[in-house]
């Protein structure tokens, strides 16, 4: 074989070699994209963990506004307390979780920010599938689980790898619901100071249903007898004066 040939023989590898890698590159840039949640020497059982998560952007048009937060087995929102985040951004428990959200991040900006969970569940790895918004009101969602992502590929919801509880370590008492609390007043009906109360002062009317309702009886009876007495006299003089008339003829 000529030294031209084994040239051009090695250009054409090189250039199918550059083209299969640049192929690979693309195909792989989709995947590359994801959430991702972790936190150092994460063991199950412990107390007081925080939780660091990235969420990677898949938009070239539109900001990352909202992650929501699907909380696996054995972590309730009231576990869960924010760490820090973008500006403006706020935790917020949902029923089955929680979301952090605020302001949009900048096009092609990724999501860093962290949660603190009370105590770990005794578990080998977590689950944390997650919700991703954008400010033009797409959603990523990260859900997929073991063999469905497509060995990495595809949507894959974060999972934290749990090492085994330190000895000795024990669950503790669930986190005690808020407890109720009273309806505040109304801004539109506030109550009345002690002043305002003094110097309303009761008229006849409510002096005349106050005496009533002390003796357990309504102003109205009084009045019905009033009007019944005169009603009966009325008709005593009627009948007397009709009496005299006829006596008289």
């Amino acid at each position: 074989m000529s030294t031209s040939v084994r040239v051009r023989t090695v250009r054409r590898s090189a250039g199918v070699a550059a083209a299969a890698i640049a192929a690979t590159l693309v195909l792989a840039t989709p995947a590359s994209a994801h959430v991702e949640v972790g936190s150092e020497g994460a063991r199950a059982l412990a107390e007081n963990v925080t939780l660091n998560f990235d969420a990677a952007t898949e938009s070239d048009a539109a900001g990352i506004t909202k992650l929501e937060v699907f909380l696996p087995k054995g972590i309730t929102p009231a576990d869960v307390t924010y760490g820090k985040g973008p500006a403006g951004w706020k935790l917020v428990p949902t029923d089955k979780g929680f979301t952090v959200s605020g302001p949009p991040v900048a096009v092609g900006e990724d999501v860093s920010y962290s949660v603190v969970v009370r105590q770990l569940p005794d578990a080998k790895s977590l689950v944390f599938k997650t919700l991703q918004t954008y400010d033009d009101g797409r959603v990523d969602r990260w859900i997929e689980l073991g063999e469905s992502s497509g060995g990495g590929h595809g949507h894959s919801a974060p999972v934290l790898k749990l090492q085994a509880a330190a000895p000795g370590a024990e669950p503790v008492a669930p986190t005690p619901s808020a407890s109720p609390t009273s309806a505040a007043p109304s801004p539109s009906d506030p109550p009345a100071t002690a002043t305002e109360t003094a110097d309303a002062k009761p008229t006849a009317s409510d002096r005349a249903t106050a005496a009533a309702e002390e003796d357990g009886s309504s102003p109205a009876l009084p009045i019905g007898i009033v009007v019944a007495v005169l009603a009966l006299a009325g008709g005593g003089l009627w009948w007397f004066l009709k009496s005299r008339r006829t006596g008289t003829a």
